[in-house]
């Protein structure tokens, strides 16, 4: 790189920052590095020589990473391991190895066919989503950066073949790809912007800086012969320390955090840094950071198990009476039967040791029902959850088109899941905000600035607009004037009580970034002819000057746009500039104002010398800056927050206090941010004396420094007189409010987690319905005390009891069923709620809030919130974010779903579903949800259903034959029952099953409650499926049985055999569970009905083939369907027979069900049917308002609130009306 980057970008911020970007240089140059020594603090890294770290004793690892499961060599041991996990897949396993014997009553490939199938599948679907987990980590590890390559050459090399010590430039921009010491950048200082979004989920800009001795390596040529070594800490999760030391041209310098670029920060506000590669790969603290996913499982999944078990028991039972029936046989009634010629005995049928027959027998019985256990469950729902995941990610409705993100089932095991959500926890930034802010309103000297309404003011207007003509009118006995007035007087109540007026934007006006503001009094110059126009011309000065932005002309438009340090800097700059003074310019001491000013067609350019910075950090909770001005004058300008700043003012400078108090309040009622403005004059001998004490601290060295810096600021920071407010709209993701209105409406409780200050997560409560007017705020704080620190920690506990416990009585004597409560919480405070002694008293609290906002939390913070909500209530969670800081929720909640924005992976790589934003959550929870947890439950439910029917028939043919062991099918019936006959129905059912269509679901979203009040998979409806299984398989068995004992069954006359009962009793039971499923289905399409009839229709054409092949192979049924059955009108009586009587119990129970207790779903679908949704909008409209759960958060329960408080003031006007008329 050209030194000439450096040209415009030559400011030495180190003379302007007084806290956490520099350290003075005194350290340098005094020689203080760090003794390191000891384990912990072992790593050796030699720059510019790569190689020397890939050999013994080094051997550092590459920088290439990985989150797969599985590799080329573990893949087959770990596979297998996962399947044989599971206990079905055992007992499977042991009948194969027993099929192998003499005791198997079944040939071998009938048991081991099946398993092979059912393995190899799941495994094939293991392998497939785990190369696409190896396919992202590719995408990761092929991008690409600028690598030294020897002589000053420079080249671009894959992020994976990156090694410790290599040199490298970063552009701007451009993610770190390893944990960097930063040597040198395109300012002239050496410091650069780092923006750690991905790590910590803060947006503000951080300031790093290098060493000053490295500052000259400044272009690509100066590493041509460069040399050093670092000593410095292993690696370590750790990301707010480092310590280390730089030898350097025989002198030693100390290195700490701000010095460090960490791997998946970006590069912002700086053209190019050069760093060093410290750690690589799985050594980086982001990598340190990360977890193993945890391997999930759905509720439905685990209770599966559970069912599975009580069906061993079943069968171990039916085996047990089995064996004990046949040891009795083969000892009193085996002599009798000559024509077994029990003088042949063997050791299975020996009548002298009856006991040891039974126990072989036993071992045949439990092979012989194993079709109790349905071998083909596990792989049909595991290839369901791969359809139904193919069908979210194709969801045309949630692929976001300016990103071109489209929705991801990363795992599909959880699919079900997402329909039985119960809390919802939600990370902030970049989640539900876009955190693009934008100049809204102002307050100046006392006077409210800005017309145009905020988003959360315009949605409740127009839900209010809305709802207007749904208010109930009074009864008939209140006044006639009510009547009269109509509804023409309410609506003018409510918009005069709703204080939102609604601004139609003007015509082609082009919208500019940042900057919504609107009001005639302060455009184009006006503001000249307002009463205060001193103050409102400081105000601007003041917007245009403190900051540490930096401007870049946009040579295509002739504007500045700004490279600022936190958004709310960028809009307040672009504000500035709307009201016609631009910022233009900044060199080492000064900033450059173009003032519009006093005529708008002529500009001039101003200076403000910049003395001092005072920068914000979250502790101050403001920013001032100490400027000169062209007349000599030096001014302390100032911005922070309203409870700051109002502290420090003067007696005489609290002029507008009252009305700037007040328009801030409206301000954060309408969900804006604001910050408070004001100023300071200054003599210049007060200024000399303060900058002595200022300088004194500034160069101090030691761990008093910044306690010195913060008091002597602090000092200065006093005696403030008040100018005005600022109110920026932080710009919520497209469609949060409406989506989380519906989640809400959906009976889902939602909860924030965010490391921004109270006061920003109040304002997005606000402006997302989380909170609203009304709702009383229960704010759980610590205490400040000058105890010591164990007496400190009780007092404090005690303390945060107290308010809970407070808390907690004040929600339980509460009467009006209305009233709504708001937990707010901060980190600090969390810190002790979450102990073990107080952490389910807390939750408790949590749970009766209709909403729970968390503050300044940390990472691990989230992650044991998410863990308490989801152990303690026992529900399902879901946990959702942007950032690497979100890894830990996202891992932790039963369901986790990343956004997959522009700022990297992490969250993604962690997650079970990603969308592309916060809104795509409605679809994903209140649609997809909600269909996958009906079409798994109910396939689950018929899978049991099915083969209980099935297996137990085998259990009464071998009863009814003395306990013989011999089975009434051909083993080829039951090998293709579960694999081929009744499989592609129960898939078509768990793929393409929708009780209400997408569109209702939306409409309804109190359907979705079916899911977490688990209505489909309960044990009463799993033991109703189970009773029908066991009711058709008595019908089945005993009808054949009854009908063809002694009928003829061939035109000869004679009767049927075994073979002939046996093909006609599958026939009855491949009907009746077809027909079973078709009557389940409540949508069909033709792949339905060709699954469905199609498994009929295959299994005549089966019998037809495998009876025309030789008689080797198809043995007793040669030719029975065209010799024996099809020309015998009693096997189709008894098919439709059978059959009916199956199906008439579940049919009279559905009946009898829709028509006098109906469930949400049946009602929509009648309305559906019969049309009513077009022909009569009223009643459509009436059962979609009833279609909600009642909730105290979102759009709908602010407007619900709104119309009740204008009601309540709306009875008392004319109740006072009707009480001052007198009575005739």
């Amino acid at each position: 790189m050209a030194r000439a980057g450096r040209i415009r970008e030559r400011l030495r911020w180190s003379k302007l920052y007084s806290f956490s970007c520099v350290r003075p240089s005194v350290l340098e140059t005094e020689g203080i590095s760090h003794p390191l020594h000891g384990p912990g603090f072992s790593r050796v890294v030699y720059c510019n020589q790569s190689r020397v770290h890939r050999k013994k004793p080094l051997k550092y690892p590459s920088n290439y990473i990985t989150t797969t499961k599985y590799n080329a060599v573990t893949f087959l041991p770990k596979a297998i391991f996962e399947q044989f996990r599971r206990v079905a897949n055992i007992y499977f396993l042991l009948a194969a190895i027993l099929s192998l014997t003499p005791i198997a009553p079944f040939s071998a490939v009938s048991m081991i066919a099946p398993l092979a199938f059912v393995v190899g599948l799941s495994m094939a679907k293991e392998a497939l989503e785990d190369w696409r987990r190896f396919m992202q980590d590719m995408k990761v590890n092929s991008r690409k950066v600028c690598v030294h390559k020897g002589e000053g050459r420079f080249g671009y090399k894959p992020w994976q073949k990156l090694r410790v010590g290599d040199v490298v430039r970063v552009g701007k921009d451009q993610f770190f790809p390893a944990d960097l010491l930063l040597l040198s950048s395109s300012y002239d200082d050496g410091i650069c912007y780092v923006e750690t979004m991905n790590l910590d989920g803060e947006t503000n800009l951080k300031v790093k800086r290098s060493l000053d001795v490295t500052v000259p390596l400044d272009d690509d040529g100066a590493f041509k012969d460069f040399t050093a070594t670092i000593r410095c800490e292993d690696p370590n999760p750790n990301l707010y320390t480092f310590v280390g030391n730089f030898e350097y041209e025989r002198q030693v310098y100390p290195l700490d955090p701000n010095h460090i670029l960490l791997r998946d920060s970006k590069l912002r506000n700086t053209t190019y840094i050069y760093g060093v590669v410290i750690f690589t790969g799985p050594d980086s603290k982001v990598m340190q950071n990360s977890t193993k996913s945890p391997s999930k499982r759905s509720r439905i999944e685990k209770k599966m198990d559970k069912i599975i078990y009580v069906l061993f028991i079943i069968l171990v039972l039916i085996s047990v009476i089995s064996s004990i029936g046949f040891a009795v046989k083969t000892k009193y009634s085996m002599p009798k039967m000559w024509y077994l010629q029990p003088q042949d005995h063997s050791t299975m049928y020996d009548p002298s040791k009856p006991g040891l027959s039974g126990i072989f027998h036993l071992i045949t019985a439990l092979i012989l029902y194993g079709y109790l256990i349905p071998i083909s469950l596990y792989v049909s729902i595991e290839v369901v959850k791969v359809l139904q995941a193919m069908f979210i990610n194709q969801d045309i409705q949630m692929y976001d088109e300016e990103s071109g993100i489209p929705a991801q089932a990363r795992t599909s095991n959880l699919n079900e899941e997402l329909g039985q959500v119960d809390t919802i926890l939600s990370d902030k930034t970049g989640t539900l905000t876009c955190n693009q802010m934008d100049f809204l309103k102002c307050s100046i000297a006392g006077v409210s600035y800005g017309v145009r309404s905020s988003e959360v003011e315009l949605a409740a207007a127009r839900q209010m607009a809305m709802e207007n003509s749904n208010i109930p009118t009074p009864r008939s006995d209140t006044p006639n004037a009510w009547e009269s007035s109509g509804s023409e007087f309410r609506s003018s109540e409510i918009e005069l009580a709703s204080n939102v007026t609604f601004k139609i934007d003007k015509a082609g006006k082009p919208m500019i970034k940042g900057f919504s503001f609107e009001d005639d009094r302060l455009m184009n110059g006006n503001w000249q002819r307002e009463p205060n126009a001193s103050t409102i011309l400081l105000f601007f000065q003041i917007l245009a000057v403190c900051h540490t932005a930096i401007p870049e002309l946009d040579e295509a438009t002739g504007s500045f746009t700004y490279e600022a340090e936190s958004p709310d800097e960028g809009a307040f700059l672009v504000a500035a500039r709307e009201f016609g003074f631009e910022f233009c310019r900044r060199t080492q001491t000064s900033v450059f104002i173009r003032e519009r000013y006093p005529s708008a067609d002529h500009r001039v350019e101003r200076e403000f010398r910049v003395l001092n910075l005072l920068e914000f950090s979250s502790k101050r909770k403001r920013m001032s800056v100490i400027v000169q001005d062209e007349s000599g004058q030096i001014l302390l300008m100032c911005k922070g927050a309203d409870s700051v700043i109002f502290d420090r003012l003067s007696k005489n400078g609290r002029t507008f206090e009252e009305e700037t108090s007040r328009h801030l309040n409206e301000y954060g009622e309408a969900g804006l941010r604001t910050l408070a403005i004001a100023y300071k004059k200054l003599d210049q001998s007060e200024y000399s004396t303060w900058n002595t004490e200022f300088f004194k601290a500034k160069t101090t060295i030691g761990p008093e420094r910044e306690a010195l810096l913060e008091r002597v600021s602090n000092m200065m920071e006093q005696d403030l007189i008040l100018v005005g407010a600022t109110a920026v709209e932080d710009k919520l993701q497209k469609g949060v409010p409406s989506c989380i209105d519906k989640l809400a409406q959906a009976g889902l409780k939602i909860w924030v987690l965010t490391g921004d200050k109270m006061e920003t997560a109040i304002n997005i409560g606000f402006a997302c319905s989380l909170l609203r007017q009304g709702m009383r705020q229960i704010c759980i704080s610590t205490m400040n005390t000058d105890l010591l620190a164990q007496d400190a920690k009780k007092a404090a506990k005690e303390n945060i009891m107290m308010q809970i416990t407070n808390a907690s009585q004040m929600i339980k004597l509460e009467k009006d069923p209305h009233a709504a409560f708001a937990l707010i919480i901060d980190g600090k405070t969390l810190t002790y709620a979450l102990e073990d002694d107080m952490k389910y008293q807390f939750l408790s609290l949590a749970v009766a809030c209709a909403s729970v906002i968390c503050c300044r939390v940390s990472p691990k913070q989230k992650a044991l919130v998410t863990r308490l909500v989801k152990e303690g209530t026992g529900k399902t969670t879901l946990a959702i974010g942007d950032g690497a800081n979100d890894v830990g929720m996202i891992q932790e909640a039963d369901i986790g779903v990343g956004i997959s924005g522009v700022e990297g992976m992490q969250a993604v790589m962690a997650s079970d579903f990603s969308i592309a934003q916060f809104r795509f959550l409605e679809r994903l929870l209140v649609v997809h949800g909600h269909w996958c947890y009906k079409r798994i439950a109910q396939m689950v439910c018929y899978f049991f259903y099915k083969n209980i029917a099935f297996g137990l028939t085998l259990f009464y043919f071998e009863a009814y034959t003395g306990f013989s062991g011999q089975s009434v099918y051909d083993d080829w019936y039951m090998l293709l029952f579960n694999v081929i006959l009744t499989s592609l129905p129960v898939i078509s059912l768990g793929v393409f099953e929708q009780d209400v269509s997408s569109e209702v679901c939306l409409q309804f979203p109190a359907v979705y409650q079916q899911g977490p009040q688990n209505l489909f998979f309960d044990w009463y409806r799993i033991l109703g499926w189970m009773t029908n299984g066991l009711y058709s398989s008595l019908v089945i068995f005993f009808l054949n049985t009854k009908i063809f004992y002694d009928q003829s069954f061939r035109a000869g006359g004679q009767t049927s055999d075994m073979a002939s009962v046996g093909a006609t009793m599958f026939t009855c039971i491949i009907w009746a569970v077809n027909c079973q499923i078709a009557l389940t289905m409540s949508h069909f399409t033709w792949i339905q009905h060709l699954f469905v009839w199609g498994s009929i229709g295959t299994w005549y054409i089966f019998l037809l083939l495998y009876g025309m092949s030789s008689p080797v192979i198809s043995g007793n049924a040669f030719r029975i369907l065209i010799e024996a059955l099809a020309p015998a009108p009693i096997y189709w009586a008894v098919t439709l027979l059978v059959t009916a009587a199956c199906n008439l119990p579940y049919f009279v129970h559905i009946s009898f069900q829709r028509s006098f207790n109906p469930m949400d779903h049946h009602v929509i679908q009648e309305i559906k049917y019969y049309k009513k949704d077009v022909e009569d909008q009223h009643m459509w409209t009436r059962e979609r308002s009833k279609a909600r759960q009642k909730t105290k958060i979102g759009f709908t329960a602010r407007v619900e609130a709104k119309i009740r408080h204008l009601k309540g003031r709306l009875h008392k006007k004319y109740s006072s009306m009707s009480g001052s008329t007198p009575t005739s």
